[in-house]
């Protein structure tokens, strides 16, 4: 099979080309910087195409003969709609590592048009939300009748340019949280409690994560919140943030932090991301009050997301699933997490 990974230029698109090629995988490496991409390409000895997402020409040529795309240049909001349209187009997967709601839900919009095109349209195959989605699926499978998720993560690792600018771009944009199965936008930290995410318990606050809208399409629970740990300092400032969120929304604003970002935020290392292991919990309740409580320990989020997203692209590989939109619980069952290196069991109680 023929694929491509586009923005193999950035820090993780990088990392997934490096692992590739460890593992025997000649991927086409893709992306706008044909300066950054042939230095790449000619030190791993792969193909690469250099080509930008607004020709739609450029675009078409630069996905002849290519079955499937792992996209990972973000931010994905502005990215992942014309290349989603592109492989329609090419009858190629499509394939990405984005937590952005937003682009979960245009992704799965597209499911008619996945289906009659024979082509797998599956976003966030890599820590967005190869874990907490493997967690809500068993969850589901063990209290069928559950009417409330809520899910989170502990984890210390630090971000890449790529992570650094959607959370930019999420904070002006506020939190959102799913209730009676829609959408909802929130204040910052909207709600927060005490969570054991599996090393210990700790205040914790909502964030709006991916999983608000892709762990309805994993479980059909109509109520989903997503959590990590914040300090008391941290949460008080998520609230304060609420009052200027117009601010942080103005396009020069926007602009500045992300070319702040871009010259200043490099991303963990490979020492910071061995040692930097990633906790991941959730919890599902019934009508009548009965809870079911999930953990499991998995590697650092930028290591889980190289093993997940090439976990996925092997899958595809090996079979071609009928067409449609998927979340990766249901393209590759909900023990996928499990399978991934550096994670432990998960346990239920």
């Amino acid at each position: 099979m023929q694929w491509m990974i586009y923005g193999a230029n950035g820090y993780t698109g990088e990392l997934i080309a490096r692992e590739a090629l460890k593992r025997g995988q000649r991927p086409v490496l893709a992306g706008r910087s044909a300066d950054k991409l042939a230095a790449l390409a000619a030190e791993l000895g792969l193909e690469s195409r250099a080509f930008g997402l607004d020709d739609e020409s450029a675009l078409r040529k630069g996905l002849a003969g290519i079955e499937l795309v792992l996209h990972c240049a973000g931010p994905f909001s502005a990215t992942s709609a014309p290349m989603i349209e592109a492989c329609l187009e090419a009858k190629a997967h499509y394939l990405d590592i984005t937590g952005e709601i937003a682009v979960f839900a245009h992704a799965h919009a597209q499911h008619a048009r996945a289906q009659a095109a024979g082509i797998v349209v599956c976003p966030g195959v890599g820590f967005d939300v190869i874990p907490t989605d493997c967690v809500a699926a068993q969850l589901k499978a063990v209290l069928p009748d559950a009417t409330h998720l809520a899910l989170g993560f502990d984890s210390r690792s630090g971000f890449s340019p790529g992570t650094a600018k959607t959370s930019v771009e999420g904070l002006a944009q506020g939190g959102k949280v799913r209730e009676n199965g829609v959408i909802r936008a929130v204040p910052l930290a909207y709600h927060v409690r005490r969570i054991d995410f599996g090393d210990g318990e700790k205040l914790a606050m909502t964030i709006p994560w991916g999983d608000v809208c892709t762990a309805y399409f994993s479980t059909g629970i109509p109520n989903i919140e997503v959590f990590i740990p914040g300090s008391p300092a941290m949460i008080a400032n998520a609230r304060r943030a609420n009052y200027f969120r117009w601010f942080l929304g103005l396009g020069f604003v926007q602009r500045f932090l992300k070319n702040r970002i871009g010259k200043t935020v490099k991303g963990p290392n490979a020492a910071q991301r061995d040692k930097l292991p990633t906790y991941v919990w959730g919890e599902a309740r019934n009508a009548a009050g009965a809870t079911k409580t999930a953990r499991i320990k998995v590697a650092n989020g930028y290591a889980l997301t190289v093993t997940g997203a090439l976990a996925v692209v092997d899958f595809l590989a090996q079979g071609r699933p009928a067409g449609g939109a998927y979340t990766p619980s249901k393209l590759c069952g909900a023990d996928l997490v499990a399978r991934l290196p550096g994670s432990g069991p998960l346990q239920i109680s």
